[in-house]
């Protein structure tokens, strides 16, 4: 375990440098998903002019063109728990079969589904993927304690033990180097994964109650996480081991939990605790927030966000059925 809490610095900053909370300044769109109470989330755009997403308690992949409101599902097997899709460049559709130990791919034009298995029954709930390098996909598995990588065209899967039992690796982005960070939502660590001897650094939170939950990293190569249990905002620099955080605007209420970095470095999450949801945004140049957005659905809870760096928007999905579209200022930094 690596410890870079030496140099930790606690910054007690108020939004907006103390000139009260930013006013609204994102566009949110809507859209009603047809199928009731299926906990529609992890949209990804396809760049295809759809945009793709799972049904969570629905065992379903579906698509939305935005243009025409229309929606088009694909079935799984019962009790799939799809829990997470990303979009290959060829155009099919990888996604974690979170309650049935294994990954599946769509292929859109047949509807042919193919299913990669778990090589550990232990590894029962694969969680969160992302792309790795050209042929491959890292993911998490929570409770099953790994991160994983995928081989897309062999099939092969390798499994990588978390050293912390219990630490339900959850959120994933990978560095400029490829190599996949993590957060620990059991314990108050973030893992980085070594790409080339498959072996697990942790960095270790100096808040013993902090819950990291997502992260993302900007071009600086800072890694930014949200704290969901603690309501803060947080970064870790690995070169000077210096860890700072910013209560979030909701404060210890909070509850941030999906989060993306933007093309201008400016960083996105949600607060799930206020009803309605918000979709705060956050200045890394200036530390301040520079802008809070209420969800129109009220979101209940917004689980992971996907941006599209072409037209510089926010894809999410909500527990109010909804798949939204946040579209964000073009101002720079």
């Amino acid at each position: 375990m690596k410890n870079i809490s030496v140099l930790f610095a606690l910054v007690w900053l108020m939004p907006n440098s103390g000139r009260g909370e930013p006013v609204d300044t994102v566009d949110i769109d809507e859209w009603q998903v047809p199928w009731p109470q299926t906990r529609p989330r992890d949209p990804f755009d396809d760049g295809r002019g759809h945009v793709w997403f799972v049904g969570q308690t629905g065992d379903y992949l579906a698509a939305l063109d935005p243009n025409s409101g229309e929606f088009k599902r694909f079935e799984l097997d019962d009790g799939t728990g799809p829990h997470n899709l990303i979009v290959a460049q060829d155009g099919r559709v990888w996604y974690a079969g979170n309650r049935a130990t294994h990954i599946g791919v769509l292929d859109p034009q047949t509807g042919a589904i193919t299913k990669y298995v778990m090589p550990q029954e232990a590894a029962r709930d694969p969680h969160t993927l992302i792309f790795g390098s050209k042929n491959n996909i890292w993911f998490t598995v929570q409770h099953g304690n790994f991160i994983g990588r995928l081989d897309m065209m062999s099939g092969e899967v390798e499994l990588i033990a978390v050293p912390t039992p219990g630490s339900r690796p959850y959120g994933i982005v990978v560095d400029d180097e490829l190599g996949p960070w993590f957060t620990e939502f059991g314990t108050n660590k973030l893992g980085r994964v070594d790409i080339e001897n498959l072996t697990i650094t942790e960095f270790e939170l100096p808040r013993q109650d902090s819950r990291p939950r997502r992260l993302a990293i900007t071009s600086d190569d800072k890694v930014w996480y949200v704290d969901y249990a603690g309501g803060f905002i947080g970064r870790v620099d690995p070169e000077s081991g210096t860890i700072e955080e910013w209560p979030s605007p909701a404060g210890s209420l909070a509850r941030p939990y999906g989060m993306i970095v933007d093309r201008n470095d400016n960083l996105w999450f949600v607060e799930c605790g206020p009803r309605p949801n918000r979709l705060v945004g956050f200045s890394p140049d200036k530390l301040e927030f520079i802008s809070v957005t209420q969800i129109p659905s009220g979101g209940g809870a917004v689980r992971h966000m996907y941006y599209n760096a072409v037209e510089h928007e926010i894809w999410f999905g909500t527990d109010t059925n909804t798949i939204g579209r946040a579209r964000l200022p073009t101002a720079a930094r």
